[in-house]
């Protein structure tokens, strides 16, 4: 009963974190902020969701989950990082 609970509470917490970052994205006015939003609360949401569906897995599966979101995690701050190095430069040509 414990674990469905903790699991139920981690997936709606990842779950609100989704709807936050999207909604941050579509409501901040700039680029940095659109992009700071977004990935910061999806890499949030996305580890509430893995840790909440960790009770429902094996071992092997768990650790495969886990390096699912490391590698989201690092592709998603390289693709921000490179994002935001492209509007700083549409930025200072115009």
């Amino acid at each position: 009963m414990f674990s469905v609970v903790c699991s139920s509470v981690l997936l709606l917490a990842g779950l609100i974190f989704f709807i936050a970052g999207s909604i941050g994205m579509l409501r901040f006015p700039d680029s940095y902020s659109r992009l700071h939003a977004l990935t910061k609360a999806d890499s949030l949401g996305l580890g509430c969701i893995v840790a909440g569906l960790m009770f429902y897995a094996d071992l092997w599966q768990n650790l495969l989950m886990l390096l699912i979101w490391l590698l989201v995690m690092a592709s998603g701050s390289v693709s921000c990082q490179l994002l935001a190095r492209f509007a700083k430069i549409q930025q200072d040509q115009t």
